[in-house]
C-alpha cells in the first residue's frame, strides 16, 4: 500500500460532548470537520480503511483522538496525497490558516495547535482541504476513499 498524508472530511449532525482521551470532554458543534493524519507507516494509506471501519463500528479500537469522533460522524470525503514526505503538519497548518481548530486534537505528538478543523459550511471546508493538499503531477493518480488509486 502506498504511503501518504490524508484528510478525512466528516459531518456531525448535532452538537455533542464526547470524552477524547487526555483532552477530556470536548464540545463538538454540528457541522463539518477535517482531520489530517499520516499514513507513512507499514500499512500506508490502508489507515483510511481502518478509520472507516471504526466509523462503521466494525473495528472497536479507540487508539487515537479521531477514533472518538468517527463513530458519531459520517464521511463526506477523503483527500489524500501519495508521498513519503512528512507533510502532515504542513497540511494541517494550511487548513488551519482558513478554518478554526479544535485545540490539541490529534496533535499530541507534534507542536501543531491541532489536526482537526471545523466549518459549518461544507463547501468552505472542502475548498480548504483540497487547497492544502499538494496537487499530483500528471503521472500520479488521486487516491480513492478506500486507499486505492483512481484512474
Amino acid at each position: 500500500m502506498e504511503k501518504g498524508i490524508y484528510t478525512l472530511v466528516l459531518r456531525l449532525e448535532s452538537d455533542r460532548v464526547i470524552e477524547v482521551g487526555s483532552l477530556g470532554p470536548v464540545r463538538f458543534k454540528e457541522g463539518y470537520y477535517a482531520y489530517t493524519g499520516s499514513a507513512r507507516g507499514a500499512g500506508g494509506l490502508a489507515r483510511v480503511a481502518r478509520h472507516i471501519a471504526v466509523m462503521e463500528g466494525t473495528n472497536p479500537a479507540r487508539r487515537w483522538h479521531i477514533d472518538r469522533l468517527l463513530p458519531i460522524s459520517t464521511l463526506v470525503e477523503v483527500v489524500a496525497t501519495v508521498t513519503g514526505d512528512d507533510l502532515e503538519c504542513a497540511i494541517a497548518r494550511k487548513i488551519g490558516e482558513r478554518l478554526p481548530s479544535v485545540d490539541n486534537f490529534g496533535s499530541t505528538d507534534c507542536h501543531c495547535p491541532s489536526h482537526l478543523h471545523f466549518s459549518s459550511d461544507r463547501q468552505e471546508i472542502l475548498e480548504a482541504v483540497r487547497a492544502a493538499h499538494p496537487r499530483p503531477s500528471s503521472d500520479e493518480k488521486e487516491v480513492a476513499e478506500d486507499g486505492s488509486k483512481e484512474d
